[in-house]
């Protein structure tokens, strides 16, 4: 299934300065019923974000109003834990498109890019000044350019992050794999005729 183009995206952010975050707490298990990837995210972060008695949690930041945006700031080793795919379905469907974090696990990694949301890892300290300016100013816009792999503060301050050509190539053109395979399909005709 095809998503939506991704070139550049400027936004918001909301910050959760936690480390260690993993896919059980991203969508707790008791969730994972469904197979379709619609509707993950009314549990994202569920047992954060609302209390025994399904009330919002008032000191959980996805339940504070002055916090919004298409980009998640967490702490460092995001999407550790079990290798389930629903946490990236889970923050795609919350509306969050970028998540970034000084370090990521590898599956959570590729289940996310596999899933239009990019993990973009940058260094701690590039982090802290991400934290620090949200926490001064959450109206903040951060500007995300994948084609030039940059992510850059309202100050200026900007920082280089690495991501696989293949998947770089699949987000911008709003491609999932057999997408992709389809947009080479003349040239595997023409590499077909040729070594037939």
């Amino acid at each position: 299934m095809s998503k939506e183009k991704f070139i550049t995206l400027k936004t918001t952010a909301v910050p959760l300065p936690v480390e260690n975050i993993d896919t059980d707490q991203i969508i707790p298990a008791r969730f994972l019923k469904a197979t379709t990837r619609e509707g993950f995210g009314e549990n994202l972060f569920r047992d954060w974000r609302y209390d025994s008695e399904s009330n919002p949690n008032p000191e959980f930041v996805l339940n504070n109003t002055a916090y919004k945006g298409k980009i998640l700031v967490a702490g460092k080793n995001f999407g550790c834990g079990s290798s389930r795919e629903h946490a990236a379905w889970a923050l795609y469907d919350y509306g969050f498109r970028v998540v970034i974090s000084s370090f990521f696990a590898d599956i959570f990694k590729n289940n996310a890019l596999n899933n239009a949301l990019l993990p973009l890892q940058v260094s701690d300290t590039f982090l802290s000044k991400v934290f620090k300016t949200i926490e001064e100013n959450s109206s903040a816009e951060i500007e995300v350019n994948l084609e030039s792999q940059s992510v850059t503060l309202p100050d200026g301050a900007s920082e280089k992050f690495e991501i696989n050509p293949y998947k770089k190539a699949c987000l911008m053109n709003g491609y999932d794999d057999i997408d992709y395979l389809l947009s080479l399909r003349d040239e595997i005709k023409e590499f077909d005729l040729t070594h037939a």
